[in-house]
């Protein structure tokens, strides 16, 4: 009968023991609706120096950017295409890259078709760097400010902008030529690249409206 009371005290201990402990080890998964959201960084005006500036303009294509496919991207064409053909006029170095699989320079978007001698990385990934001479272009061009630019902003915008941070490179990100398939992934990108470490100081986050030249 002791035994009998020992086993019996000893699974209810037990019992106790994962309850209590499930309720204190909540995981972000558990705790996901209670989290709040920061408040948004700051936007600061930028004046490029475009004989040492690199546009990245990633991935608007025909593919990943209509608004059948993502309608976000699609809106931010014109204002997009604006810069880019400022930029260009003004000196600055323009590289272009695709996105899907098997996709080629001329699924590159029309409004945006890249000028003759311009770039287009084949499809890399998010992270632009890796598998091409992206960085060693931007070194013999002697360009030391980088403007990432495309869709997704969680994957190209996020990984090749950081990366570029990363490796020494000032990176101009504006917020309204970054785009995804809804509002948190821009959100997310945005506070990533102003917060974590050895990258947000690396990086100024802006608006198109707010870069001179």
């Amino acid at each position: 009968m002791v035994r009998r009371h020992i086993s019996i005290a000893a699974a209810a201990l037990a019992v106790a023991f994962f309850t209590t402990g499930s309720a204190t080890t909540q995981t972000i998964i558990d705790d996901w609706k209670e989290a709040k959201l920061p408040a948004p960084p700051q936007l600061k005006p930028v004046t490029l120096n475009t004989k040492e500036t690199a546009l990245l303009v990633m991935d608007f294509t025909v593919q990943t950017c209509t608004p059948e496919r993502r309608k976000r991207c699609a809106d931010s064409v014109p204002k997009v295409k604006k810069f880019v053909e400022e930029a260009r006029a003004k000196g600055a170095l323009i590289i272009y890259s695709v996105a899907v699989p098997g996709s080629v320079p001329t699924d590159v978007l029309k409004d945006l078709t890249p000028a003759a001698g311009e770039q287009v990385l084949p499809p890399l990934g998010p992270d632009k760097f890796i598998n091409s001479d992206l960085e060693k272009t931007l070194h013999e061009k002697g360009i030391k400010t980088v403007v990432a630019m495309g869709t997704q902003a969680q994957t190209s915008v996020l990984h090749t902008g950081g990366e570029a941070a990363l490796r020494g490179f000032k990176v101009i990100v504006p917020v309204d030529a970054m785009s995804a398939d809804d509002l948190f992934p821009e959100a997310y990108t945005a506070w990533h690249l102003a917060n974590a470490a050895r990258i947000s100081n690396q990086v100024t986050l802006t608006r198109l409206d707010m870069i001179g030249f």
